[in-house]
């Protein structure tokens, strides 16, 4: 096998344990342990935080997440795999029914864009960046995290960006 097959079976591996993991989270699964690593590191964006292990990704992020957001369709628009490393990004659509950031329940139908990354061994993921757009979903909610100036006013011609 040149190293050029080797790459693409490995790329291939790792996309199927991804995917594996994504089915199982759909459809409502607890059974983390079968798709990572007792001790894998999930690293979010400011605002998610890090979590050390398996029982800390499920208490400090998954059932918040779940808490606070019901009816969840998950929507992955494209995965991507690399060897050992696999990646996508999509959104999750979900009803905000439990308090979130200090915001009561609203019940609006809400999108959570997101991408995701992930390293994989021995069939489960190892290590797991995330970056979870929650400014979006505050904006859905009715609040601003940049008061005002986020640069989508440049966009608009709303601004004019300042220059060196």
């Amino acid at each position: 096998m040149t190293d050029a097959q080797a790459l693409l079976a490995r790329s291939q591996e790792t996309l199927s344990a991804i995917q594996r993991m994504e089915a199982a989270l759909a459809a409502g699964s607890d059974d983390m342990a079968a798709h990572f690593h007792e001790d894998f590191v999930w690293r979010g964006n400011r605002g998610c935080g890090t979590k050390h292990g398996l029982a800390a990704f499920r208490r400090d992020w998954q059932l918040p997440l779940r808490a606070a957001f019901h009816d969840r369709v998950y929507v992955t628009e494209r995965f991507l795999a690399d060897g050992e490393w696999a990646a996508c990004f999509g959104h999750i659509e979900a009803t905000h029914a439990g308090t979130f950031m200090g915001i009561a329940p609203t019940g609006k139908r809400v999108t959570i864009p997101y991408m995701d990354f992930w390293r994989v061994e021995d069939g489960r993921i190892a290590d797991n960046p995330v970056f979870v757009d929650f400014a979006s979903v505050l904006h859905q909610l009715g609040r601003d995290v940049f008061a005002g100036e986020g640069w989508e006013a440049f966009d608009r011609g709303e601004r004019t960006p300042p220059r060196p």
